[in-house]
């Protein structure tokens, strides 16, 4: 894609579309070309250690990047599809740099007008999809963790709102 021109291209994912309770999150993501980030890959396929080492490092390194939290609330007035196509596109247009193009996650965005591309698996495929993946799902446990503090009868911070065989 560098190749073909494309200078600043943003990737897109999210967190939390099969958890009973919490938000989805949303997350865009333009890495830089001369730097690597060893062991970025889908956030599912990682330790939570790894996660969060990889967090950090592409929030001080990036180029730019968003996160978005849609509600739960949001979620039960527009479907679970529709927030997090709401979110992807909110993290796309929140980039503080304009990509030149935007890959997402298998889903499809609508409404720019740039090039948008769904890549199937993207998270494993494309750094900075992976990049948005690990932004997304570290972002939504920390916030589980949160309702985990707020609401201990729950149990938030071991499951992170997914369903388990306690439900």
């Amino acid at each position: 894609l560098v190749s073909q021109g494309y200078r600043a291209i943003a990737g897109v994912d999210e967190a939390g579309r099969g958890p009973l309770a919490g938000p989805v999150v949303a997350a865009a993501c333009i890495m830089p070309s001369d730097r690597e980030f060893p062991g970025l890959n889908d956030s599912k396929k990682m330790t939570v250690k790894r996660r969060e080492a990889l967090y950090q490092d592409i929030i001080e390194n990036a180029i730019a990047y968003s996160i978005i939290p849609v509600s739960a609330e949001i979620i039960d007035l527009i479907n679970i599809r529709n927030a997090t196509l709401q979110g992807m596109a909110a993290a796309v247009r929140n980039l503080k740099h304009a990509p030149d193009l935007v890959l997402t996650d298998a889903m499809a965005l609508q409404g720019f007008t740039i090039p948008v591309q769904a890549i199937v698996k993207g998270d494993s495929k494309v750094n900075c999809i992976a990049a948005a993946s690990v932004l997304a799902k570290v972002s939504r446990d920390r916030l589980m963790g949160e309702y985990d503090i707020a609401f201990p009868d729950y149990g938030f911070a071991q499951h992170k709102g997914y369903g388990t065989k306690a439900h």
